[in-house]
């Protein structure tokens, strides 16, 4: 077993827990160590949002002290967490990353708040996200921009950005993003993280709509394993939530000898994909050949054709919010998202149900590639990285989604997928590879990801401030 790292904040969910337990760290003391690096880290990556440390303080000597009596109410109790932007909290407001939201506070909490709260986590601030989580960027009208801590020229990805960012640079240990088309995975990918996007419904979301969900951000597989008997307790604000079923979450790497593993290194369409991803996604496909699975190359889910649709279709729903708001508001929306939504006012009805209807052909052709394989491997993103000011790796809102191929078809067929570093460019910056299992296979992703992170070296995460 390694040593733990010098910094409390740098240590795993695991490491802080069984420290608790024993007296020899305290939350208080875990909690000390987050707060100096978000001091000095914070002005340079720009990740939170209605950050609280003075409730923090008060919540991690309460949990101090239940600790001290042998006394936690949960399984988190005194764990320092953030949740993104977009997942509401009481009292704080919701400004989905647009500065043209009124800024109401929220009258509760949304279910994976409540459930970490219920469970003694000490959420001590939401982090960022671009206009209405629509992009894959730091970039937002509202947020001060948001950098990669690997580097802070680059873009950490998104749309949950903040929470990338926020658990590169060690932020504690838990952080919960959420993903439409792969808001979780896209910036795991870009920052060297784990991100799980469970089966759809499998953590309750409100609001819900298809294709979205909510899960954990994290640097190790068991991290993010440990938060799910939280975030997946039932809620009945999401009437799209599976009905509770116990899993036997996973604690261990399996044997994964004649699993039939399909490795997808052509998403189709979108951007083409750097020759360094490719490398270190084969490399990684090698591996689980090495150890009994049966690697086969298996074609593109997704189609031009399919991503166009998704595209009317997105841009129809965000007009249909966006032109209610007067002109004074809409200007204040991110150019780039405005100029991207505006182009559905004249758009047909019929072209945006359509459009909606691609999503459905996506989903019958990732149902009908499951009927071979038992997961598949891919690279997460196409690009190693991008500019922090882009709001995309093309930076245009006519071609907005050439990067998402490889993760969108998986949150329409309401698959588990999940990013986990695989290796990094020769410029240092992180490459994600994507598992996806079947639908309802969560815990097979994530015994998959265990499997692969035991063979890699432990990472070195960057120091910033």
């Amino acid at each position: 077993m390694p040593a733990p790292p010098p910094s409390l904040a740098d240590w795993t969910a695991g490491q802080l827990l069984a420290a608790f337990r024993t007296g020899s760290v305290t939350p208080l003391d875990a909690w000390a160590a987050v707060e100096a690096r978000i001091a000095a880290a914070e002005p340079k990556i720009a990740a939170l949002y209605a950050y609280a440390p003075e409730r923090a303080r008060r919540e991690a000597a309460a949990s101090t002290e239940r600790w001290r009596r042998g006394a936690p109410i949960g399984p988190l109790d005194g764990m320092p967490v953030t949740v993104k932007e977009l997942i509401a909290t009481e009292g704080d407001p919701v400004p989905r990353g647009s500065a043209a939201s009124e800024l109401a506070p929220a009258r509760q909490d949304a279910p994976a708040a409540a459930r970490l709260r219920e469970d003694g986590a000490i959420l001590f601030a939401k982090t960022t996200c671009p206009d209405y989580g629509m992009l894959s960027s730091g970039l937002s009208s509202f947020h001060p921009l948001t950098r990669n801590p690997w580097n802070l020229a680059k873009n950490p990805g998104g749309s949950s950005s903040g929470a990338a960012a926020a658990a590169a640079a060690g932020y504690g240990p838990l952080h919960v993003g959420t993903d439409i088309g792969g808001s979780i995975r896209i910036p795991a990918g870009w920052t060297g993280l784990f991100g799980f996007k469970p089966s759809n419904g499998r953590v309750p979301i409100d609001p819900y709509y298809p294709g979205r969900c909510a899960g954990p951000m994290t640097r190790t597989v068991a991290d993010a394993v440990m938060m799910m008997p939280t975030l997946s307790r039932p809620d009945w604000r999401d009437a799209t939530s599976l009905p509770p079923t116990p899993l036997d979450w996973p604690g261990e790497a399996p044997d994964v000898r004649g699993l039939r593993l399909g490795l997808m290194l052509d998403a189709g369409c979108g951007l083409p994909v750097d020759r360094e991803i490719l490398d270190a996604v084969t490399a990684a496909a090698r591996r689980f050949e090495a150890a009994g699975a049966i690697v086969e190359a298996v074609p593109p889910v997704l189609t031009a054709a399919m991503l166009d649709g998704l595209d009317d279709f997105w841009r129809a729903r965000a007009w249909a919010e966006i032109s209610l708001l007067p002109p004074e508001r809409q200007r204040r929306i991110l150019p780039y998202i405005h100029a991207w939504a505006t182009k559905a006012e004249t758009m047909s009805g019929v072209r945006a149900v359509r459009g909606h209807d691609q999503t459905l052909a996506m989903r019958q052709a990732c149902a009908r590639l499951f009927q071979s394989v038992d997961a598949v491997l891919s690279p997460t993103n196409p690009v190693v990285s991008f500019p922090a000011e882009h709001a995309s790796p093309t930076n245009d809102p006519d071609r907005p989604f050439e990067h998402i191929a490889f993760t969108v078809p998986w949150n329409m067929s309401e698959q588990p997928a999940a990013s986990i570093n695989c290796g990094f460019s020769r410029a240092g910056m992180p490459i994600g590879l994507q598992i996806v299992g079947p639908r309802f296979g969560d815990v097979l992703v994530l015994q998959l990801s265990l499997t692969h992170e035991a063979w890699q070296e432990p990472i070195a995460w960057p120091a910033v401030g």
